[in-house]
């Protein structure tokens, strides 16, 4: 029996690319009820009518409802009778926040503090949070958001009884909305040069099915307070923009470099070398556990030489680096990017 049978998931942000992966790989399941919340009726509009055309048979598990997640009401009057909880609304776009940072902490913050206070006030069985490589030594304001985000999912972790809370943290997802191959790609259509940041920067590169799976093995695997990293691939910019081109045939002489935007990283970190220390090696994910103690410190102390984990920082830069052909063959394997071959 399925864990989905006859359940109801209710997705923050659901009109998002994660969202929409969810409902292409959950709506012809055993689920009962699909719920997208979000504050766009524009968006939800649109997947309305994108899946009655798609998946007519079973359309009707999905559900919209309009709100914010800055809104606490609007939030409870989304949860009545939820069994899980996939919270994926967030402003991510890294230069955007920078420039107001308040809006940041408004959405990423008091709206994951909401979502939270909501489930547990309702009864939700299990909530997975979505967080992001930039929580891990933040220099940006998107980054310290999200990293604010993960704490709360930790505390909150803590006092809850019933709702079982964990967060996964993962890198770029290719041609997610807002992403940079889809600009690439409309840049080689237009016939003008590929824009790119730093050649030398390094990024974690997943799949959206990558990232969906990521969140289910934390909803299947995550104890209350876990962080759940997955040991993704990365590349350069440069090894990705030459590959985006031999797809489909840009000129990869003409790639130009515009320089670092507002609150980039030359490199992302997906577990800190504090993490390591206590990190769980489970396979293709890594696992962080909560740290549970209390605030009465003088409690605790070590008996004899406690060994550190031999782990050590796990970012961008250390990971296996994959070279054009690689990088090619894993931009090759997308849908969209199958589509757009398709559609040239």
């Amino acid at each position: 029996m399925s864990k989905f049978e006859n359940k109801t998931l209710l997705i923050t942000g659901g009109t998002g690319s994660f969202g929409n992966a969810v409902l292409n790989r959950f709506l012809e399941t055993d689920i009962g009820e699909i719920r997208i919340f979000s504050r766009d009726e524009k968006k939800q509009d649109d997947m309305r009518h994108e899946f009655q055309a798609k998946m007519p048979e079973v359309a009707h598990k999905i559900s919209f409802y309009i709100g914010d997640v800055r809104d606490l009401q609007s939030v409870k009057n989304a949860m009545h009778g939820v069994d899980y909880i996939f919270h994926a609304a967030a402003l991510k776009q890294v230069p955007s926040c920078e420039f107001f940072p308040i809006e940041a902490v408004k959405t990423n913050v008091l709206g994951t503090e909401n979502v939270l206070t909501a489930a547990i006030e309702a009864g939700v069985e299990n909530v997975v949070c979505l967080s992001t490589d930039k929580a891990a030594y933040p220099v940006n304001a998107m980054g310290t958001s999200k990293a604010m985000m993960e704490k709360i999912v930790v505390a909150k972790a803590r006092q809850s009884q019933k709702t079982k809370i964990c967060c996964t943290r993962y890198g770029n997802v290719m041609c997610s909305r807002g992403s940079v191959i889809p600009l690439w790609i409309d840049q080689i259509k237009n016939g003008v040069p590929l824009t790119i940041t730093d050649g030398t920067m390094t990024r974690f590169i997943m799949s959206l099915e990558e990232a969906v799976d990521l969140v289910l093995f934390a909803f299947e695997n995550g104890q209350p307070g876990d962080i759940l990293v997955q040991k993704a691939p990365a590349c350069t910019i440069q090894t990705q923009a030459e590959a985006v081109c031999e797809l489909f045939g840009g000129n990869k002489d003409d790639i130009k470099v515009i320089g670092i935007r507002h609150g980039e990283k030359m490199y992302e970190t997906l577990l800190t070398n504090e993490e390591c220390a206590n990190a769980i090696d489970l396979g293709d994910f890594y696992r962080v556990p909560c740290d549970n103690r209390d605030l009465n410190y003088d409690k605790y102390f070590n008996k004899g030489d406690a060994e550190r984990n031999t782990l050590t920082e796990f970012n961008s830069s250390n990971t296996e680096l994959l070279n054009v052909e690689q990088t090619k063959e894993k931009i090759a394997a997308l849908q969209y990017i199958k589509d757009e071959l398709k559609n040239r």
